[in-house]
């Protein structure tokens, strides 16, 4: 029988296929004795090879899909599981203790763990990490269940999952992924945003899924309407292909405007960037008409994997989207890790708050060592194209400060070595905490430009986790308040001869856009999808006539009657 579940409309498109979930299995290891050693031996064996076999197909996927270097990360794997050092000892706590192979890996594997995790050298710490991989997976094996690895599905699916890790969407295949639905998170999710980045559509926040659909099940997810239908029937699966046509459609119009310039219907020109996560996006930015990169996302560089990228690997993912962009701004943001946003190798300390602890530049700035390769790499980089480094989570003026000396140190070092840095690398902040919007004229003196990072400006402003269902409701970037902090901060900038842009969500709203215009922002960077459709829309609107508009919705009391205004005046 035909069922609906209600969410939010995440990322565009509508996508029909059978449901896959993604579940995370129960490795729990309980000690048993065992009667024949030698025949528990055969099956470590047995879940040794499997194991190893996997990671040869996984190893030889990524490197096809992503890169040489990533790939590497399994390959180093896949020596841990033929090291004698490592396996030798479980064999023979097999046999001498008469326990359980699963049993026997764990007590082993947990022993290294600990002692490669209590060294100083941080290559043995990452071994300590392939370690624990490996363990997983091996024991995965012998307990008969299924680690799910989303890159290797081959067929079409729509991906079902509690929630999705910003590098489980990472992994996630276009040409078989058609959707995902999520029982939790917002629009602002990472995973959300990564959706839209590989154009895949989607639903979250649908709170029943993992409850109500089985694997297997035929749905439809329309990521327009937020809307998740199961087991339709032929007359709802004819409706929403012919839905699914009409889209598809409009998308190929929109296609006709990727060569032509972003200009309002009185001549004024504004810039369309694109947000990306990886060096492989900066092609499809090009491909939706991107003018601009206006924010690179680089924590994904540092997600999925054992250890730092090193800065060979930094210059030459920086420098791939530099050449690609050839000569457009590309807006770079440093490592913004903390928050929804972890590395595995990282031992950061719990936090009570992890959105208002130790993260982003607050992050880099307590560790200037990882912060410096960073930098550097970005610097040796920048002779590839229009770079323009920038800061997240800006609060003081002392904070951009330490962060633009550091720059400044590396480029001198780098200048030492006759190693040959731009010499017109703009730096600025993003502009997501409500003290600096506050202090936008102070910072405008400073900075060469201002992105305004409407996800967590909004999440601050109005003391709500955007991540947080139960508040979701005080996610309003069409409140006055957000709305008059936009303004403070475009006219700080322009007071100094600086340029603002928008790099959250709110840059490619189809409400907010006329608003921003009319505000006078420079730059609308938005996911790579709705580049043409904002395009489109921007051509339609007088930038005369939308800031004649301003002053009375800045008066205006709530996010509700903003929206009103701006649907009556449209």
């Amino acid at each position: 029988m035909t069922r609906t579940l209600s969410g939010i409309a995440a990322s565009n498109g509508i996508a029909l296929a059978k449901a896959f979930r993604l579940e995370t299995p129960d490795l729990t290891v309980e000690k048993k004795a065992i009667d024949d050693a030698d025949q528990e031996v055969l099956r470590f064996e047995a879940a040794l090879a499997k194991a190893s076999a996997e990671l040869e197909t996984i190893k030889e996927r990524t490197a096809a899909q992503i890169s040489d270097k990533e790939a590497a990360i399994f390959g180093a794997h896949l020596l841990v599981l033929s090291d004698p050092e490592l396996v030798g000892p479980i064999t023979e706590k097999i046999k001498s203790d008469t326990v359980n192979a699963e049993f026997a890996l764990k007590e082993t594997s947990d022993m290294f763990i600990a002692m490669f995790e209590a060294m100083d050298s941080d290559y043995m710490k990452e071994r300590a990490a392939d370690i624990r991989d490996v363990t997983k997976r091996v024991t995965a094996h012998l307990l008969g269940v299924t680690i799910q690895n989303p890159s290797l599905i081959e067929e079409e699916v729509i991906i079902l999952a509690e929630d999705l890790t910003p590098s489980d969407t990472v992994q996630l295949n276009p040409e078989f992924v058609k959707g995902f639905i999520t029982d939790i998170g917002g629009r602002t999710s990472h995973s959300a945003i990564l959706a839209r980045t590989l154009e895949i559509p989607a639903v979250v926040g649908a709170k029943k899924v993992m409850e109500t659909i089985e694997n297997g099940t035929f749905i439809i997810v329309d990521g327009l309407k937020g809307v998740v239908i199961i087991d339709p029937d032929a007359a709802v699966i004819a409706e929403y292909e012919e839905k699914k046509a009409a889209y598809d459609r409009q998308k190929a119009e929109w296609a006709k405007l990727k060569n032509e310039a972003t200009v309002t219907a009185d001549g004024h020109p504004v810039e369309l960037g694109a947000n990306i996560g990886t060096p492989k996006d900066a092609t499809g930015a090009v491909d939706n008409g991107a003018e601009a990169i206006g924010l690179y996302r680089t924590e994904f560089l540092y997600m999925g994997r054992d250890a730092f990228p090193t800065e060979e690997e930094q210059v030459e993912a920086y420098s791939a989207v530099l050449k690609a962009m050839d000569g457009k701004p590309t807006v770079v943001r440093t490592l913004d890790i903390g928050g929804d946003k972890e590395l595995t190798y990282l031992d950061l300390p719990k936090e009570l708050n992890p959105f208002l602890g130790l993260r982003a530049i607050r992050l880099c700035l307590e560790m200037p060592d990882m912060f410096r390769t960073q930098l550097r790499a970005l610097l040796r980089a920048s002779v590839h194209g229009n770079l323009k480094i920038m800061f997240p989570m800006i609060a003081t003026l002392e904070e951009f400060r330490a962060a633009k000396a550091l720059v400044m140190e590396e480029k001198e070092k780098l200048a030492a070595e006759s190693i040959a840095v731009s010499d017109s690398i703009e730096i600025g902040i993003m502009v997501e905490i409500p003290s600096t919007a506050v202090m936008a004229d102070t910072f405008a003196k400073e900075v060469d430009f201002f992105s305004i990072g409407t996800n967590d400006l909004i999440q601050y402003t109005m003391a709500a986790d955007r991540m947080n269902e139960n508040v979701s409701y005080l996610y309003q970037p069409y409140n006055p308040a957000i709305l008059r902090m936009v303004k403070m901060v475009i006219d700080a900038s322009h007071k100094e001869g600086k340029w603002t842009g928008m790099c959250g969500e709110m840059a490619g709203d189809e409400i907010a856009i006329p608003i921003l215009l009319g505000l006078g922002l420079d730059e609308f960077s938005m996911s790579a999808s709705s580049i043409l459709k904002a395009r489109e829309q921007i051509s339609k609107l007088s930038k005369a006539e939308m800031a004649s508009h301003t002053e009375r919705i800045l008066a205006l009391a709530t996010a509700e009657e903003v929206e009103t205004y701006v649907k009556e005046i449209m």
